[in-house]
Parts: C-alpha cells; structure tokens; sequence
C-alpha cells in the first residue's frame, strides 16, 4: 500500500525559506513522477512541481521558478521541495503526490499525502 508522509511545513516571515519533505513507501517508484501541489483557502488544488524519479527530469509552475526547488534521494525515497523567497501568496497546505500520467494535472495522480501547511506573514 503506497503511503506518502508530507513534512517540513511551518510559520514563517515573507522573504524566508522553508524545505518540504515526502517520505514514499509502499512500492517502486523508478515510472513514477512525484508532483507537489497546493491548496489555498478557497481555491482549487494547484500545481507547484514535479520530478521524475527515474532520470530527476522537473517541472515548475511560472508561480514559483527561480524560488523553488525539486529534488529526490532515490535512496531514501524521499522528495524534497525547498521553498525561498517566500510570499503570502504561497500561503498553502502542500500536498505531495505520485503517478505515471502527468506533470500538473491532479485529477491524473494516483495517491495522495495528508499536506503539510505552510504559512508566510507578511
């Protein structure tokens, strides 16, 4: 049974830095591409990254490249989202994800984690 435990969210002031983890368990995910999204108050789940975890290919919404940063450790099976430059706007629960179809849609991902919220102040 597929399991992704989302981790690293937190309080903290616009301009700072935070780093999300997702630890993966329960089969291979050599196919897989692992996505992280987001959900603000109100609106719809929204695509934020996302890495293959075969070949470490990656993609970002225009929202967030040059602040955020995708990566894997194969090893531990653990993806990591490291999050500068920090804005109210990215205030969230951030939610990771796996699958095989899709980058950025969500409705096309196959499991889900919990989230972890992440709030900026301003």
């Amino acid at each position: 049974q597929v399991q992704l435990v989302e981790s690293g969210g937190g309080l903290v002031q616009a301009g700072g830095s935070l780093t999300l983890s997702c630890a993966a368990s329960g089969r291979t995910f050599s196919s897989y591409i692992m996505g992280w999204f987001r959900r603000a108050p109100g609106k719809e789940r929204e695509f934020v990254a996302a890495i293959s975890w075969s070949d470490g290919m990656t993609r970002y919404a225009d929202s967030v490249k040059g602040r955020f940063t995708i990566s894997r450790d194969n090893v531990k099976n653990t993806v990591y989202l490291q999050m500068n430059s920090l804005k109210p706007d990215d205030t969230a629960v951030y939610l990771c994800a796996v699958g095989r179809l899709t980058w950025d849609v969500p409705t096309l991902y196959e499991h889900w984690g919990q989230g972890t919220q992440v709030t900026v102040s301003s």
